[in-house]
């Protein structure tokens, strides 16, 4: 990896560079997707079954799971892979059940009640990847915290292997984390067929979960007609360390990232020189036995960079202005920093709690803000899944003690009919 030191410019160059990465869509690939998408809402199921056998290569014979069939696939994996997400499933619902919100109302002596009416919403659809990047802690942490907001069904869509058959330990997640169905259809056409609804595909309220480009441009092309997570960029992770830090838990933590994605970014920011180059050699050391060698050496030599610091505090700066998905502080005093780490998707504290923690085990969500959205967008919550809605009531005599401010406002922005209805009440 490529070792600078900062000046307060090289490092801000490297945030325009990764900026890069998320650039706009390919139009052949925004083209290819609207057709999907209109095929979908206008033919349902057959065009679902063409794309399937287009892009997967077989169409299922049946391609609903229910719940009782998914209760299957617990007995059918290996038990210590069924134990350790059972653990996980554990410390997420946990985690989250913490941020699970009341409806309220306040009464006040004059008569007047208002108050907020919070409830899950009504269909959820989780899309899983089932290929080579078939991930089933993505379905723990997006099917739990939607069960924690009270969403009646979610239904999960997954594109099958070339036999037709789904992932089983995919299945066996799903079937743990609680949800209600699985439909093995992927790609553009399985997020087109949850937003329209087809025959047998129902409509869903909001779409989450991760994707190849083709359901990231799906999802986003579809907002509005039904709500999503967000339109998630390459993963990416930044270290701020210091002379405390290990190296060789620093090489491992760039990598960990580097190994998802070939645009992938991994970031470290160290205040020491001898820690900084180090950390390079052990990489080089550690990535000869890794076996995704190829895609992390492309990574971290397009995307990752290892910056010397002059003092923490800079590196807490470029930290906030980067706004990375995953910081780790692997420093002497994590927490006396914690609360000047105003941008991050979540932050990892101390030398014991690698990125790989968060991802699979710890009970924070790891769908995260990308590509700088850190700065305004929070991650995947409880708070994710659920509507709100206000309501007010006043008497006769409390509106009449309103009425004129009212009036007037309403006058003012030209809005007539406005002040007419609560003129009509008191004439």
């Amino acid at each position: 990896m490529n070792i600078t030191k900062a000046n307060g410019k090289a490092e801000y160059d490297l945030i325009d560079t990764l900026k890069k990465r998320a650039s706009e869509t390919d139009s052949s690939i925004i083209e290819s997707v609207t057709n999907i998408i209109n095929e979908v809402k206008s033919r349902g199921d057959e065009a679902v079954r063409e794309f399937t056998a287009k892009f997967d290569g077989a169409v299922p014979e049946n391609m609903v799971i229910t719940n009782d069939e998914l209760q299957g696939y617990v007995d059918m994996v290996d038990e210590s892979f069924k134990n350790a997400v059972i653990n996980a499933k554990e410390n997420i619902y946990k985690f989250h059940q913490r941020q699970a919100q009341q409806s309220w109302l306040t009464t006040e002596s004059n008569g007047v009640i208002m108050g907020q009416r919070v409830r899950g919403l009504k269909r959820v659809g989780i899309y899983v990847p089932g290929g080579t990047a078939a991930y089933p802690s993505s379905v723990l942490m997006n099917a739990i915290p939607a069960k924690i907001a009270g969403v009646e069904e979610i239904i999960m869509v997954t594109p099958p292997a070339k036999n037709g058959k789904p992932n089983p330990d995919i299945m066996a997640a799903a079937a743990i984390a609680g949800v209600d169905k699985v439909y093995l259809v992927g790609g553009a056409q399985a997020v087109a067929a949850l937003a329209y609804g087809t025959e047998s595909i129902p409509k869903v309220d909001k779409i989450v979960g991760p994707g190849n480009i083709f359901v990231a441009t799906a999802k986003k092309l579809l907002y509005g007609v039904v709500d999503i997570d967000m339109v998630a960029g390459p993963s990416e992770i930044l270290i701020v360390a210091d002379d405390t830090a290990k190296p060789s838990f620093l090489a491992a933590d760039l990598m960990s990232q580097a190994e998802h994605d070939k645009l992938a970014s991994s970031i470290l920011l160290t205040t020491s020189a001898d820690i900084a180059s180090k950390t390079a050699e052990e990489i080089d050391r550690q990535l000869a036995y890794l076996e995704r060698k190829d895609i992390i050496e492309e990574s971290l030599n397009n995307f990752g960079e290892i910056i010397v610091c002059e003092n923490l505090q800079q590196a807490i700066d470029f930290a906030n202005e980067l706004a990375p998905e995953h910081l780790e502080l692997c420093i002497k005093e994590p927490f006396k920093y914690i609360g000047m780490l105003d941008n991050a998707g979540s932050v990892f504290l101390g030398n014991y709690s690698p990125e790989p923690l968060g991802d699979y085990y710890a009970g924070p969500n790891h769908v995260l803000p990308t590509s700088g959205t850190a700065r305004f967008f929070s991650p995947l919550s409880v708070d994710s899944f659920i509507k709100k809605s206000s309501f007010i009531y006043y008497t006769e005599a409390e509106l009449s003690k309103a009425k004129d401010d009212i009036i007037k406002l309403a006058d003012t922005e030209g809005l007539t009919a406005h002040a007419n209805s609560i003129k009509v009440r008191f004439e």
